[in-house]
């Protein structure tokens, strides 16, 4: 197995937008781009035929942090992959003063399917060993080839179903769950019971302020046991080559994998991350990644900003009492 040795990494906040996209050197419509949704959508109904796409990128990092950590040769990075072709492309964002960084990114149309996903990720020279990354972005972008709409498509299916008489026998024996996280399929999904009084109208409503934080703690909570869940079942499911080195999965399974490792170990590159968990779960240990898959899957589901936000508008409440 291998022996892990941690190092530092930053704690403060990294993120990221795209400023800007041109098409063979043409301006993309602003519209085009969404940050809310983080998502950029590349397909024009006038212009179908182009060659590339180049996307302005703006990363905000922790200055302070940086400047006192024990690192060297910072450098911040927009990582653009797509799993269904293996593409990977890296581009090296250039620092614009106060924390920030910029820089653009090269999309090949030929190199890439249907959607690609854009992140940053910032590496350093750490304990005289250079390129260990130190931090990346906790949001992702979606960058769509065949979308006309800057929308992120649907990561995971919510299922309003009653347990006890609905069409779904199986969940019969879960009659008495709120909820039940099923990752068997091509998209995990969420079934929710309606059996369960109350839990469907509850989340989807509105209502005071203290009732909207609650929901939030729930729809966390919910959030939080489908990473689990998710992680648990795209770790279970790899396959290796003949020597013994675990392939990445494809579908949804890559991305959580891709997304939830640089939490569940830190100190490791996403390949020798892979490599880690394949021998734990073989030869020993995966029970001690237990705490960092939980914290892992939290931070996905946003669950630290959930509770405390109601927690906050909880005594708001009771003050106002």
């Amino acid at each position: 197995m291998n022996i892990v040795f941690p190092y530092r990494t930053l704690a403060g906040e990294i993120g990221f937008e795209v400023t800007s996209v041109k098409l063979d050197g043409r301006a993309l419509p602003l519209t085009m781009i969404s940050r809310d949704q983080r998502a950029v959508a590349l397909h024009e109904a006038e212009r179908s035929q182009w060659d590339e796409a180049r996307l302005d990128v703006k990363a905000t990092l922790p200055e302070r942090e940086l400047a006192g950590g024990p690192w060297s040769d910072v450098v911040c990075l927009a990582v653009l992959t797509e799993s269904a072709t293996n593409a990977r492309t890296v581009a090296r964002l250039a620092p614009a003063g106060a924390g920030s960084w910029s820089g653009s990114v090269v999309f090949a149309r030929d190199a890439h399917h249907m959607r690609a996903a854009l992140t940053v990720v910032v590496v350093a020279t750490v304990d005289g060993e250079a390129g260990r990354a130190i931090g990346t972005a906790e949001e992702t972008w979606s960058v769509e080839l065949n979308e006309r709409v800057p929308a992120r498509k649907q990561e995971l299916n919510i299922n309003e179903v009653d347990f006890r008489s609905g069409p779904l026998e199986w969940l019969q024996q879960f009659q008495d769950a709120p909820w039940v996280v099923e990752t068997s399929g091509d998209m995990p999904t969420v079934h929710l019971n309606k059996g369960f009084e109350g839990l469907a109208e509850f989340l989807s409503g509105s209502g005071t302020p203290a009732e909207k934080a609650v929901r939030g703690m729930l729809a966390a909570q919910i959030a939080t046991e489908a990473w689990t869940a998710m992680f648990h079942a795209a770790a279970g499911d790899l396959e290796w080559d003949d020597e013994g080195t675990p392939q990445w999965p494809t579908g949804w399974k890559d991305g959580v994998l891709r997304s939830m490792l640089p939490d569940v170990l830190p100190e490791l590159s996403a390949s020798d991350a892979l490599l880690e968990i394949h021998l734990r779960r073989a030869e020993g240990g995966w029970q001690e990644l237990q705490p960092r898959i939980q914290y892992a899957a939290a931070r996905r589901a946003k669950a630290a900003r959930n509770i405390g936000n109601g927690l906050r508008a909880m005594s708001h409440a009771a003050e106002g009492d």
